[in-house]
């Protein structure tokens, strides 16, 4: 009996330990190179690339002489308009595609092919983008969608420059949701119009009839976001957040501040102004105020490229007098304001702003600072904050090779 409990030890000891030597095995191959890295370039030593994923993780790959190595443009899916290039072209920033030779020396991993797109590039991209946006771009709140006929109804503007835009949705169009609790455009992901909601945002871009109140679509993007307007009761600087009484819904409310949100503070006397017209008071009253202090010619507004897409980014022109700057648009207008930042708020300031959704947790795509004024007519002032621009990137595909 003796015996064969110590034999019993024995052969379960030996199953043990092949069970631990199998399951540190797994975990090596676990920790190895993926066969394929999409990422960024953060480094170039030598003959050695180091690539930080999108999922965070960084790996450092030997590029070899034989390696094909190509570079295509942002966007282009079709892998036979890739150019050669060379090693030495590369540079910190570049997005890349990086396939791994599976025959790589034990311990090390080696580039078998490599397809890039050069940061330059990406960027000149996302300007064309912008500026697409800008030109061919719509947005509103939506008033209401018909999936099966491929319609929906926009509501744009503020007071005198409220306006209904039709968006004309085909098979061929693009359509994306913002993700829950993030207001990057790149970061939208696929959904059907049927995803699309009346209040939620949206923004369309494609070929606008000749008074701007219809669109063909090419591309759609759209989220559902908060309108929140309250007193800030504490400022954290260390956390990047404020806290605010919702003067809607009657809950604290904790505000994430990103370097993405447009914060901007409207002078006392502008704020005033700009409340009686959204009342419907004296339209343009007092001249120069709805400038903001501007002038010139068609100056250009702070929104530049955090607005792409949403084609607010550009104050409209005029010569800043008699209550024209922005074609008497409210929401251009406060795209000319200065811009604020975290540190320029404090305790006790008014502000309204648009955020994601979320019940007391969310983060500010918008704020407006000074608009005591405007709090006397909350409705009117949430529906110009709802059509100033949200978003930022304009669409840019940053992404490398599929």
């Amino acid at each position: 009996m003796m015996q064969t409990w110590n034999t019993g030890l024995k052969i379960g000891s030996r199953l043990g330990t092949a069970l631990l030597a199998a399951l540190t095995l797994a975990s090596a191959i676990g920790a190895q190179t993926p066969a394929r890295l999409i990422g960024t370039v953060t480094s170039l030593t030598g003959d050695t690339l180091t690539v930080k994923t999108d999922a965070g993780q960084s790996y450092q790959v030997a590029v070899p002489a034989s390696v094909s190595l190509k570079r295509i443009a942002p966007g282009e899916k079709d892998l036979t308009k890739a150019e050669a290039m060379q090693f030495s072209d590369l540079a910190v920033g570049d997005r890349t595609l990086v396939k791994i030779d599976p025959d790589s020396p034990a311990g090390t991993s080696q580039a078998l092919q490599i397809i890039a797109v050069k940061s330059g590039d990406v960027l000149k991209k996302q300007q064309a983008d912008r500026d697409d946006w800008q030109k061919r771009g719509v947005g509103g709140l939506v008033k209401s969608v018909d999936a099966s006929a491929g319609v929906i109804v926009l509501t744009s503007g503020s007071g005198t420059t409220a306006k209904t835009i039709t968006v004309r949705v085909a098979k061929t169009t693009t359509l994306k949701r913002y993700a829950p609790a993030s207001i990057s455009f790149e970061l939208a992901t696929a959904a059907p119009i049927d995803a699309i909601h009346a209040g939620d945002q949206l923004r369309a871009r494609g070929a606008k009839s000749a008074d701007g109140l219809s669109v063909d679509a090419d591309e759609v993007i759209s989220g559902t976001f908060r309108n929140i307007s309250g007193v800030i009761a504490s400022v954290d600087a260390a956390a990047s957040t404020v806290s605010l009484k919702d003067l809607a819904t009657k809950k604290q409310m904790t505000i994430h501040i990103t370097p993405e949100a447009q914060m901007r503070r409207i002078p006392e006397r502008m704020a005033t102004m700009l409340a009686m017209r959204l009342k419907g008071g004296a339209s343009g009253a007092g001249g120069g105020g709805w400038s903001g202090g501007a002038g010139g010619n068609g100056a250009a507004g702070g929104g530049g490229t955090r607005a792409a897409y949403g084609g607010q980014g550009q104050a409209g022109g005029g010569q800043g007098a008699g209550g024209q700057a922005g074609g008497g648009d409210p929401n251009r207008m406060l795209s000319m304001l200065p811009a604020i930042q975290l540190a320029d708020l404090k305790k006790g300031d008014a502000v309204m702003l648009v955020s994601t959704d979320g019940a007391t947790d969310v983060t500010a795509i918008t704020l407006l600072a000074g608009v005591e004024p405007l709090l006397e007519a909350p409705q009117a002032s949430q529906s110009l904050l709802n059509n100033w621009s949200m978003g930022s990137g304009g669409g840019a595909e940053a992404a490398a090779a599929q």
